[in-house]
């Protein structure tokens, strides 16, 4: 039996290689602590200009994971709340211990779009200046932003499996949201599914 290196070659160029912005990540939490802690870790890894797409029930845990993400950027949790009749609320980042690293002139921008009735109302809620690179923004309601996020995003979508237990789905859109992407899932002790 020989082997033919020319077609060896041709079925290797032929080869599809997925990457984190063509395939979902997902794992299940147990709880709203779990769910805070997973937040956390987020935020400490993500940097003003990045954007987090929020996709999920009313009830699925999206403020609660944005809690996190606030701790994990150095803000005060307790005061990050649903921006559901605002639309928009801001925290500051005041780095220190919690982020790992200083955070000077960094804010979340916690966008929740559930109250807009279509797409062309996202600019009339300053969309604009949150995409701003000062900005680390995470927008509850996402798929209410269509066209409007930016092409390299992280998505997360939470699934309610329980009263306490989410499913989390997670998708890198582009390059930073795919190191984001792999960034969180190596620091959290939790077994993979397929997506």
């Amino acid at each position: 039996m020989s082997f033919d290196v020319e077609a060896s070659q041709r079925e290797v160029v032929g080869m599809t290689v997925l990457s984190l912005s063509e395939c979902e990540l997902a794992w299940e939490s147990p709880s709203p602590a779990a769910s805070l802690s997973m937040g956390e870790a987020l935020g400490r890894l993500l940097r003003p200009g990045d954007l987090v797409a929020l996709f999920g029930e009313l009830g699925s845990g999206k403020t609660l994971l944005v809690r996190g993400v606030a701790a994990g950027l150095g803000c005060l949790a307790e005061d990050v709340h649903s921006p559901s009749f605002t639309l928009v609320n801001e925290y500051p980042c005041r780095g220190g211990a919690a982020s790992g690293r200083a955070r000077t002139g960094c804010a979340l921008a916690h966008i929740d779009l559930y109250r807009i009735r279509s797409a062309d109302e996202v600019p009339g809620i300053g969309w604009d200046e949150y995409m701003d690179a000062r900005y680390v923004v995470l927008v509850e309601w996402a798929e209410r932003a269509a066209g409007w996020l930016p092409k390299d995003h992280l998505r997360v979508r939470l699934e309610t499996r329980g009263p306490e237990r989410r499913r989390v789905c997670a998708q890198a859109t582009g390059p930073r949201a795919g190191r984001v992407l792999r960034g969180w899932v190596g620091q959290l002790d939790v077994p993979l599914e397929a997506g």
